[in-house]
């Protein structure tokens, strides 16, 4: 590996894209960061990915061109085979299918792959982070939505492009609208989108909380993981009542995606997950046990220990994984 070309990792979330270049032992070697589009089409967010590139190898003192390979880690369905992305509904106008990969790897002279963002952040956790002690695990990204990674006997499980879509397990029959169009889903219960939506519905019903002002003190649009924590601290009880709905939802829905295929641990990530750490782990941990068919033997729960540049270091071993075609699939 010492004679590898650096490789590029981008994590592509809904509120901002995280790009680096790594050398051989996966050390960053120059780093960018841009705010996600909020507006136009799937062209314009791959337009902002290719600025960023650019950005972070001119910090790296590279070229595009000179990489080794670019992997993204996207939400949605994405076909590794193809780099095409569909259905990345928390990216605007993403409704339809996108050619990811071609479109910046013809913008970029360089070859890119595109993997599922909570599938190689859940990667990068497995042989960087977290999950380094086991042998399979569940990874859970608590953010923007809700995304899930599953390892088993040490390879990626991938099924038919779809797999670790936690966020989309029915918590509650004819429950909550979510985002994806169905109802019910975890998302839309522990989502930071839906979590937002609610909590505007119900100040605009006349329930007092703190959450839009501290955003407007901190000059954000958006409710921010940052945002949710400071909340809580100031016992706001919209804020804790919408995070004890999350925290109840995740538990039920890591449950049963444990008693369906029983690992060894979960590892909590995403900006929520990460930002509220061990304590929350832990709460999570213990609601999920009344729901766990095998409760005597729980899974171990664990916190992403790479922080921010979790997702954008498994896109970049992405690169290398694609080539070695080491995955299980459908």
């Amino acid at each position: 590996m010492a004679d590898e070309a650096p490789r590029a990792g981008v994590d592509l979330g809904g509120t901002k894209i995280e790009t680096i270049v790594v050398d051989s032992e996966n050390q960053v070697l120059g780093s960018a960061r841009r705010p996600t589009p909020t507006e136009g089409k799937p062209a314009d967010v791959a337009a902002t990915i290719a600025d960023a590139v650019r950005e972070a190898c001119r910090s790296a003192g590279v070229e595009p061109s000179s990489l080794g390979g670019i992997g993204i880690g996207s939400p949605g369905l994405v076909d590794e085979s193809t780099g095409v992305v569909s259905s990345a509904r928390n990216l605007p106008g993403w409704d339809g299918s996108f050619p990811l990969a071609a479109t910046l790897s013809s913008e970029l002279g360089a070859e890119v792959f595109v993997g599922n963002d909570v599938q190689v952040a859940t990667e990068a956790e497995f042989h960087l982070g977290a999950g380094r002690d086991y042998d399979s695990l569940l990874g859970v990204f608590w953010g923007t939505g809700v995304g899930g990674g599953i390892i088993l006997e040490g390879k990626p499980w991938l099924g038919r492009g779809g797999a670790g879509e936690i966020g989309h397990m029915v918590v509650k029959i004819d429950g909550a609208l979510c985002t994806c169009g169905r109802r019910g889903c975890m998302e839309a219960y522990a989502g930071r989108a839906s979590m937002e939506a609610r909590a505007r519905r119900w100040m605009d019903r006349g329930r007092h909380t703190d959450l839009f002002e501290i955003a407007k003190e901190r000059g954000r649009t958006r409710l921010t993981s940052a945002i949710w924590a400071h909340a809580l601290e100031r016992g706001d009880e919209v804020a804790t009542e919408i995070i004890d709905k999350a925290v109840a939802a995740l538990a039920a829905g890591i449950a049963s995606a444990i008693n369906l295929i029983d690992v060894e641990a979960v590892i909590i990530g995403g900006g929520l997950g990460v930002r509220f750490g061990e304590p929350f782990a832990k709460r999570i941990a213990a609601e999920m046990l009344p729901h766990l068919f095998h409760d005597e033997h729980p899974p171990d729960v664990r916190v992403a220990a790479l922080g921010d540049l979790g997702g954008a270091t498994g896109a970049a071993l992405l690169v290398r994984r694609a080539g070695r075609k080491e995955f299980i699939s459908a």
